[in-house]
Protein backbone atom coordinates (compact mmCIF):
# COMPACT_ATOMS: atom_id res chain seq x y z
CA UNK A 1 0.00 0.00 0.00
CA UNK A 2 1.26 3.61 -1.08
CA UNK A 3 1.30 6.15 1.22
CA UNK A 4 -1.47 8.48 2.08
CA UNK A 5 -2.25 10.85 4.42
CA UNK A 6 -5.53 10.56 4.82
CA UNK A 7 -7.46 9.76 7.84
CA UNK A 8 -9.78 6.76 6.79
CA UNK A 9 -10.29 4.49 10.01
CA UNK A 10 -11.73 0.44 9.97
CA UNK A 11 -15.19 0.98 11.72
CA UNK A 12 -14.79 -2.44 13.14
CA UNK A 13 -11.19 -1.63 14.49
CA UNK A 14 -12.92 1.77 15.89
CA UNK A 15 -15.28 0.07 17.53
CA UNK A 16 -13.89 -2.66 19.03
CA UNK A 17 -10.97 0.26 20.56
CA UNK A 18 -13.50 2.37 21.43
CA UNK A 19 -15.24 -0.17 23.87
CA UNK A 20 -11.89 -1.27 25.38
CA UNK A 21 -10.92 2.59 25.71
CA UNK A 22 -14.14 2.95 27.55
CA UNK A 23 -13.75 0.22 30.09
CA UNK A 24 -10.06 1.80 30.90
CA UNK A 25 -11.21 4.96 31.59
CA UNK A 26 -14.05 3.10 34.01
CA UNK A 27 -11.15 0.81 35.40
CA UNK A 28 -9.21 3.91 36.45
CA UNK A 29 -11.95 5.48 38.22
CA UNK A 30 -13.30 7.94 35.71
CA UNK A 31 -16.85 8.05 34.22
CA UNK A 32 -17.00 7.35 30.79
CA UNK A 33 -20.52 8.97 30.56
CA UNK A 34 -19.81 12.52 31.79
CA UNK A 35 -19.55 15.14 29.66
CA UNK A 36 -16.19 15.63 29.27
CA UNK A 37 -15.49 12.11 28.36
CA UNK A 38 -18.20 11.11 26.42
CA UNK A 39 -16.56 11.25 22.92
CA UNK A 40 -13.20 10.36 24.45
CA UNK A 41 -13.17 6.64 23.62
CA UNK A 42 -14.06 7.33 20.38
CA UNK A 43 -11.09 10.20 19.53
CA UNK A 44 -8.86 7.81 21.59
CA UNK A 45 -9.42 4.95 18.88
CA UNK A 46 -9.05 7.32 15.65
CA UNK A 47 -5.77 8.83 17.27
CA UNK A 48 -4.70 5.18 17.95
CA UNK A 49 -5.31 4.13 14.33
CA UNK A 50 -4.11 7.27 12.69
CA UNK A 51 -0.78 6.99 15.28
CA UNK A 52 -0.08 3.38 14.47
CA UNK A 53 -1.23 3.60 10.20
CA UNK A 54 2.28 2.61 9.24
CA UNK A 55 1.20 -1.08 9.71
CA UNK A 56 -0.57 -0.79 6.55
CA UNK A 57 2.09 0.75 4.86
CA UNK A 58 5.06 -1.01 2.51
CA UNK A 59 8.04 1.54 3.23
CA UNK A 60 10.30 -0.46 0.24
CA UNK A 61 6.74 0.30 -2.39
CA UNK A 62 6.88 3.87 -1.35
CA UNK A 63 10.61 4.27 -2.69
CA UNK A 64 9.66 1.80 -5.89
CA UNK A 65 7.47 4.22 -7.03
CA UNK A 66 10.15 7.39 -6.74
CA UNK A 67 12.93 5.00 -7.92
CA UNK A 68 15.11 6.82 -10.73
CA UNK A 69 18.10 5.88 -12.90
CA UNK A 70 20.54 8.33 -12.08
CA UNK A 71 24.87 8.52 -12.33
CA UNK A 72 25.39 10.61 -9.00
CA UNK A 73 27.28 9.02 -6.59
CA UNK A 74 27.93 11.33 -4.12
CA UNK A 75 26.34 11.50 -0.94
CA UNK A 76 22.49 12.37 -0.31
CA UNK A 77 21.50 13.64 2.73
CA UNK A 78 18.09 14.69 4.46
CA UNK A 79 18.22 15.51 7.85
CA UNK A 80 16.15 16.94 10.27
CA UNK A 81 13.04 14.49 9.54
CA UNK A 82 10.21 14.97 12.59
CA UNK A 83 9.41 12.00 13.70
CA UNK A 84 6.66 10.81 16.26
CA UNK A 85 6.52 7.01 17.55
CA UNK A 86 4.74 5.48 20.66
CA UNK A 87 7.15 3.11 22.89
CA UNK A 88 5.98 0.00 22.34
CA UNK A 89 6.86 -0.53 26.34
CA UNK A 90 4.61 2.40 27.86
CA UNK A 91 2.85 3.46 24.36
CA UNK A 92 3.92 7.12 25.76
CA UNK A 93 5.19 8.98 22.31
CA UNK A 94 8.53 9.51 22.10
CA UNK A 95 10.03 12.11 19.43
CA UNK A 96 12.56 14.10 17.35
CA UNK A 97 14.61 14.05 14.53
CA UNK A 98 16.26 11.76 12.28
CA UNK A 99 19.02 12.51 9.69
CA UNK A 100 19.25 10.23 6.72
CA UNK A 101 21.22 9.68 4.03
CA UNK A 102 22.41 7.47 0.86
CA UNK A 103 25.17 7.20 -1.46
CA UNK A 104 23.45 5.98 -5.14
CA UNK A 105 24.86 3.07 -7.06
CA UNK A 106 22.87 4.08 -10.07
CA UNK A 107 19.51 5.19 -8.20
CA UNK A 108 17.84 7.82 -6.47
CA UNK A 109 14.61 8.19 -5.06
CA UNK A 110 12.56 11.26 -4.19
CA UNK A 111 13.89 13.49 -1.16
CA UNK A 112 10.10 13.29 0.27
CA UNK A 113 10.32 9.75 0.10
CA UNK A 114 13.26 9.28 2.60
CA UNK A 115 10.90 11.12 5.33
CA UNK A 116 8.00 9.30 4.37
CA UNK A 117 9.92 5.70 5.00
CA UNK A 118 10.52 7.24 8.40
CA UNK A 119 6.83 8.00 9.14
CA UNK A 120 6.19 4.35 7.83
CA UNK A 121 8.69 2.60 10.60
CA UNK A 122 7.53 5.58 13.21
CA UNK A 123 3.76 5.43 13.39
CA UNK A 124 4.22 1.96 14.76
CA UNK A 125 4.62 0.71 18.00
CA UNK A 126 8.34 0.82 18.26
CA UNK A 127 11.67 1.31 19.75
CA UNK A 128 13.88 3.57 18.95
CA UNK A 129 16.84 0.79 18.30
CA UNK A 130 14.64 -1.22 15.57
CA UNK A 131 12.75 2.24 13.95
CA UNK A 132 16.85 3.06 13.40
CA UNK A 133 17.76 0.02 11.17
CA UNK A 134 13.83 -0.66 9.80
CA UNK A 135 14.69 2.51 7.76
CA UNK A 136 18.76 1.78 7.12
CA UNK A 137 17.16 -2.06 5.93
CA UNK A 138 14.53 -0.56 3.75
CA UNK A 139 16.23 2.28 1.79
CA UNK A 140 19.44 -0.52 1.67
CA UNK A 141 17.64 -3.59 -0.11
CA UNK A 142 15.39 -0.85 -2.52
CA UNK A 143 17.80 1.10 -3.48
CA UNK A 144 21.27 -0.86 -3.48
CA UNK A 145 23.17 2.19 -2.67
CA UNK A 146 26.68 2.26 -1.75
CA UNK A 147 26.04 2.76 1.44
CA UNK A 148 23.55 4.37 4.21
CA UNK A 149 23.49 6.28 7.60
CA UNK A 150 20.82 6.77 9.91
CA UNK A 151 20.73 8.95 12.99
CA UNK A 152 17.78 9.56 15.62
CA UNK A 153 17.99 11.64 18.22
CA UNK A 154 14.44 11.51 20.37
CA UNK A 155 13.45 12.70 23.64
CA UNK A 156 10.84 9.74 25.28
CA UNK A 157 7.95 10.93 27.75
CA UNK A 158 8.26 7.20 29.02
CA UNK A 159 11.59 8.64 30.69
CA UNK A 160 10.33 11.89 31.38
CA UNK A 161 6.76 11.74 32.19
CA UNK A 162 7.35 8.49 34.56
CA UNK A 163 10.26 6.14 36.07
CA UNK A 164 13.65 8.59 36.54
CA UNK A 165 12.03 11.55 34.88
CA UNK A 166 15.01 13.07 33.39
CA UNK A 167 13.20 15.67 31.42
CA UNK A 168 16.20 17.12 29.40
CA UNK A 169 17.65 13.75 28.07
CA UNK A 170 17.82 13.02 24.62
CA UNK A 171 18.55 9.48 23.25
CA UNK A 172 20.84 8.92 20.26
CA UNK A 173 20.87 5.83 17.59
CA UNK A 174 22.60 5.35 14.64
CA UNK A 175 22.87 2.69 11.73
CA UNK A 176 25.90 2.46 8.96
CA UNK A 177 26.02 0.36 6.35
CA UNK A 178 28.23 0.30 2.87
CA UNK A 179 30.68 2.79 2.72
CA UNK A 180 29.25 4.85 5.70
CA UNK A 181 31.16 1.97 7.84
CA UNK A 182 34.34 3.88 6.64
CA UNK A 183 35.75 6.44 8.98
CA UNK A 184 36.48 9.00 6.59
CA UNK A 185 32.73 9.20 5.20
CA UNK A 186 30.90 8.20 8.54
CA UNK A 187 32.60 11.62 10.04
CA UNK A 188 32.10 13.84 6.85
CA UNK A 189 28.20 12.76 7.49
CA UNK A 190 27.97 13.65 10.84
CA UNK A 191 29.66 16.62 10.51
CA UNK A 192 27.04 17.74 7.74
CA UNK A 193 24.51 17.07 9.83
CA UNK A 194 26.55 18.90 12.62
CA UNK A 195 27.03 16.46 14.88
Amino acid sequence: MAYKKTETFDEHVTSGLMDNYRECLQLIGEDADREGLQKTPERLAKAMQYLTQGYQLDAKAILRGAKFTEAYSEMVIVKDIELYSLCEHHMLPFFGKAHVAYIPNGYITGLSKIARVVDVFARRLQVQERLTHQVLDAIQETLEPLGVAVVIEAQHLCMMMRGVQKQNSVTTTSGFSGQFEDGRTRSEFMRLIGK
